[in-house]
């Protein structure tokens, strides 16, 4: 069917009032969209911060009528109401265009992502199953894309990995497409380490190849390879434990870091690692390196 939208310019702090008031109105539904590509890195935890200039979209019948719904919404806001204007969004088949913007993606020599809506364009392929979610990484972010193309780069039949900070379990589960023994997730997200078990399990795989944990909970095991694909704050506080966690003669790859971010990430694991020269893509980077030391 049809729909109405009633696009707002407007700041933060307007938000949630605005969206309060439009829900009351009968909004079916409400929207926060960046209207300047103002990127948001880094947010405290707990937070949920909008950009400094956003549009909200709100979604009404189609038949609503149009200039009482504002003379309400300007009585209920008491103050002059934000620049906005209405649209009228045309029928569609809302999955299918959806599903439309998420093709099977390709990473390196060997691996693709691929939705479950489509066939394998190589059947002979690594093909790791994997349909778009609301919070956690399908290989569309580049700091995702440069942790796949790296895994792929890499020998890692027979290997134990650790993916921290799983998410989907898109890069744990890769890991083991690509030949390696086993790999132990861990999230601070308990929603994170189920999306990993389903997600595992829509792959065939055990969920003893597989084994998930709470950081807390984790095995204190050092393992032949380290992907850790979270933010730049983190992974430089996390360096001694990140470190700790990979055998002598291992591997490390760290992504979720901007370009600006490059010199205290070095920083952080030059003297423990012997790093390779780092991977950039779209302003977002990969560290990797080989720890120092004998292999065990």
């Amino acid at each position: 069917m049809p729909w109405l939208q009633l696009r707002l310019a407007i700041n933060p702090t307007q938000a949630e009032p605005m969206e309060d008031l439009l829900l009351g109105l009968g909004a079916v539904s409400v929207t926060f969209m960046d209207a300047e590509d103002q990127p948001i890195f880094e947010p405290d935890l707990g937070t949920t911060p909008l950009w400094q200039n956003t549009h909200l979209l709100a979604l009404f019948e189609a038949d609503t009528d149009r200039q009482p719904l504002i003379d309400q919404l300007q009585q209920l806001w008491q103050q002059p109401l934000p620049e906005h204007q209405f649209e009228d969004i045309a029928d569609q088949d809302w999955e299918r265009s959806w599903m439309d913007n998420f093709q099977p993606m390709r990473f390196g020599k060997r691996l693709w992502i691929v939705p479950s809506w489509h066939d394998a364009p190589d059947p002979e392929a690594v093909n790791l199953l994997l349909d778009p979610g609301l919070a956690f990484g399908t290989g569309t972010h580049p700091t995702t894309a440069l942790c796949l193309e790296w895994l792929d780069g890499q020998d890692l039949h027979g290997l134990e990995v650790i993916d921290f900070g799983c998410g989907s379990g898109i890069l744990a589960i890769a890991a083991l497409l690509l030949g390696a023994k086993r790999v132990v997730g861990t999230d601070i997200d308990p929603q994170a380490l189920e999306a990993s078990r389903d997600n595992a399990q829509r792959n065939q795989l055990a969920d003893a190849r597989l084994p998930l944990y709470l950081p807390e909970a984790m095995p204190d095991e050092p393992a032949d390879v380290v992907v850790a694909n979270i933010l730049a704050g983190p992974l430089v506080s996390l360096a001694p434990q990140l470190t700790s966690l990979v055998k002598p003669g291992g591997r490390i790859a760290l992504s979720g870091i901007l370009a600006e971010q490059t010199a205290e990430i070095l920083a952080a694991y030059e003297e423990a690692f012997e790093l390779d020269p780092v991977a950039e893509k779209d302003g977002w980077i990969r560290v990797s390196g080989v720890r120092r030391g004998m292999a065990l």
